[in-house]
């Protein structure tokens, strides 16, 4: 397959150090390079298989192999998207949302408590494996969370992401064990709150 339609593993902005102690350095490379990368070797695999079977005229069970597919690249892009909304504490991460992005959590939440609030009980409650995530929809004209369990279920389709926070135990473990909820309290000290108002503010212009 022709390397330019493959996906690649995306390279960090930051150091796999520069998010400790809130995420340190062995728990971050292990999940950037091991399970992020897993994803997409998944990903590049099956559109390989496809299309050996479309030269030489094999079947394909597309049930099985769509599903698949879906669940390996919903992880890559949930995973390209998470690691774009970190950045290292006091160096663009953590703090107050500004601009169009906390206007807009204050007339949908009532105040950025009280999102914050919601956006952890939407992670803490996930079932098993999957993401809490910050959404937009331009119909209505509002902010809206989503619950998506593994990469790929309970997505709204064509709601715009804002942000999101893995939630997956492969993104804590080392560092918290089975301590869910201390890695989500931890997280607001790492959220780049200026890359959620830039995808705010691409939306509502596209």
């Amino acid at each position: 397959m022709d390397d330019s339609k493959k996906y690649t593993l995306p390279a960090l902005s930051f150091e796999y150090g520069a998010l400790a102690p809130f995420i340190t350095e062995k728990q971050l490379t292990l999940h950037h390079q091991k399970h992020h990368q897993a994803y997409v070797t998944g990903a590049n695999a099956i559109f390989e298989k496809m299309e050996k079977a479309r030269r030489e005229g094999g079947d394909l069970d597309q049930k099985a192999l769509l599903k698949e597919l879906s669940f390996h690249i919903g992880g890559h892009r949930l995973h390209t998207l998470f690691w774009e909304n970190l950045a290292p504490a006091g160096k663009g991460g953590g703090g107050v949302p500004s601009g169009i992005l906390a206007d807009w959590i204050n007339r949908d939440f009532g105040s950025l408590d009280r999102f914050k609030k919601e956006f952890t009980q939407t992670a803490s409650s996930v079932e098993g494996s999957g993401w809490a995530v910050l959404s937009v929809c331009l119909g209505t004209q509002r902010l809206l969370l989503m619950q998506v369990e593994k990469h790929n279920v309970h997505v709204y389709p064509g709601f715009r992401i804002l942000m999101v926070l893995d939630v997956w135990e492969h993104a804590y473990y080392l560092d918290y064990m089975n301590d869910r909820a201390k890695f989500i309290e931890n997280f607001w000290n790492i959220v780049r709150w200026d890359m959620v108002n830039q995808r705010l503010d691409a939306a509502l212009k596209s």
